[in-house]
């Protein structure tokens, strides 16, 4: 942290009507209203091309079924979606409720299916569960994309969008790796607070820190695990402070969790060391501004949001206009970029209230 561093039921299926905030996860998204055309802009704040794929088409109907909302970064991923059909006059949106429950997402599906829908976004409770009823999509001629967590068929998704978890671990190292060469740390002492062990993206964050790490000479000294709760971050950072007395970077997991762990460094008076978030949380960029955090890493929440922008266009017969590629590609792993207090601004219109 060093705040002195120096370093500036089945059938639930609506049109959702959004609060302000959540119109904000994705800033300043195509849109193709006449009054818009030639103004919007990417979310790095960039002047963005605008091609003949955002003119309004033919009307598709996209079936979109994500998580329940029960944690920060998956109710950024349902706002996002939403928000970003609203961008496009030619989108006539079908949400089915959040649920943790495949089963009744597998029903989801299945209803879409039989209302023959262009084009199904979906964000799958579980891959694995949710990959004979995706691909009966596909064989109705329904694409499917399938967004941040993978089927276990090729066959049952058009398009898959992912977040970049070893990617996540990479560039958290690597900013590490710069702040023990920077602050001329030697052998520092390197602290990783993980989400659910158990989890693949889990372990893949961490194998990505460990080898940025690694390159650079250095390796995690104490490691702990949470579950991406609140709860569970406040107890796992108040036991790495009892077991280790100092410590110079501080990397977690996921800036949900991030609420509990800070809570702990506050309780504890400690903040000798950096401390690296995870995900690209609002209040956690917030942090970042008010020097109370070193920087975090952004795992995208505008996935589904992409996903819907991407259905759109494959029910559209379009590709991408930034390709020279006529079609839309099989998979799109996005970026996982570090933010710090020198772009904290750019990205803060994209964080998520946790």
């Amino acid at each position: 942290m060093r705040r002195n561093s120096g370093r500036p039921a089945v059938r639930v299926l609506t049109r959702v009507t959004l609060v302000a905030a959540a119109a904000g996860l994705v800033v300043s998204c195509t849109s193709n209203s006449p009054a818009d055309t030639g103004e919007a802009a990417a979310s790095d704040g960039q002047d963005k091309a605008v091609s003949a794929n955002d003119d309004p088409g033919d009307t598709v109907v996209i079936g979109f079924s994500g998580p329940q909302a029960d944690h920060g970064w998956l109710a950024a991923i349902n706002a996002a979606a939403e928000a970003e059909a609203e961008e496009y006059s030619d989108i006539e949106l079908r949400v089915a409720e959040g649920t943790n429950d495949p089963s009744a997402q597998i029903s989801h599906i299945e209803m879409f299916i039989n209302e023959g829908v262009d084009a199904i976004v979906l964000l799958p409770t579980d891959g694995a569960a949710l990959t004979q009823v995706a691909t009966r999509a596909m064989e109705a001629g329904i694409p499917v994309v399938n967004v941040d967590r993978e089927f276990s068929s090729e066959f049952a998704a058009r398009t898959t969008i992912l977040g970049d978890n070893y990617g996540m671990g990479v560039s958290a190292g690597t900013y590490a790796c710069g702040l023990v060469e920077e602050h001329g740390l030697g052998d520092a002492m390197i602290a990783e607070i993980a989400g659910i062990d158990s989890l693949p993206l889990t372990q893949d964050r961490s194998q990505g820190f460990a080898d940025a790490l690694d390159a650079c000479g250095q390796e995690v000294g104490h490691r702990v695990a949470a579950e991406f709760t609140v709860e569970s971050g406040e107890s796992t950072a108040s036991n790495l402070l009892q077991a280790v007395a100092e410590i110079d970077i501080i990397w977690n997991h996921d800036d949900d969790q991030g609420i509990g762990v800070k809570a702990a460094f506050d309780n504890a008076d400690r903040d000798e060391f950096f401390f690296i978030g995870g995900a690209g949380s609002a209040n956690a960029m917030r942090w970042i501004q008010d020097g109370e955090m070193e920087a975090t890493v952004l795992y995208p929440p505008t996935q589904a949001a992409d996903g819907i922008r991407l259905a759109r266009l494959l029910a559209q017969d379009k590709g991408m206009s930034d390709l020279v590629q006529v079609e839309v590609p099989r998979r799109v792993v996005l970026n996982a970029p570090v933010v710090t207090a020198e772009n904290v601004e750019q990205y803060l219109p994209l964080g998520f209230e946790s």
